[in-house]
């Protein structure tokens, strides 16, 4: 609510805006709702640095993407009971580097990575649940580097890209947002 009263102020939103977001904000029961009120919204202009997107799977877990989101630098995602989901295959990024944090708590994280991206796993502690990475080191150029740090624990962490169902979806609507 910070962040877009400070938004408002700096004149990126207007009030009626700042009230339809403050709404949403204060009905958003996970990290995932919430992040969309400030998406389209540059970090605080007070810290500088960007801050990063926590998402907390708690006991239903939570899913992020597939739809367009701004990638911030880094992304921080604990498994929790429920497990949490990142799905990068729709986000146009702009960075060379994102940083996922991953921790597989007990029920783990998944991270999907569109083709052409690659990812370098030598950061996370495989824990007890395991690492598993499905990815491939074929990069494509402008594209981003995912590295992952973190610690699988007993849920584990898996990166990899689309999957057989995932890409029908993605092929049959390419325009979704």
């Amino acid at each position: 609510m910070e962040r877009l009263q400070e938004a408002a102020a700096e004149g990126r939103i207007d009030l009626d805006e700042l009230d339809a977001r403050l709404e949403v904000a204060l009905k958003a029961r996970t990290y995932a709702e919430l992040a969309v009120v400030t998406a389209d919204l540059p970090g605080p202009s007070s810290s500088g640095a960007p801050s990063p997107l926590v998402l907390k799977g708690g006991v239903y877990g939570v899913s992020h993407g597939p739809g367009r989101w701004e990638v911030p630098e880094r992304v921080i995602a604990h498994g929790g009971v429920g497990g949490v989901r990142v799905d990068f295959t729709r986000v146009e990024c702009r960075l060379r580097e994102v940083e996922v944090e991953a921790h597989g708590d007990t029920a783990g994280v998944t991270v999907v990575i569109p083709d052409g991206w690659a990812a370098d796993t030598s950061g996370i502690d495989p824990g007890a649940g395991g690492l598993t990475d499905e990815t491939t080191s074929a990069r494509l150029p402008g594209t981003p580097l995912v590295r992952l740090t973190g610690s699988a624990g007993m849920g584990g962490v898996v990166i990899r890209h689309p999957n057989r169902r995932e890409r029908r979806k993605l092929n049959s609507n390419p325009t979704q947002s």
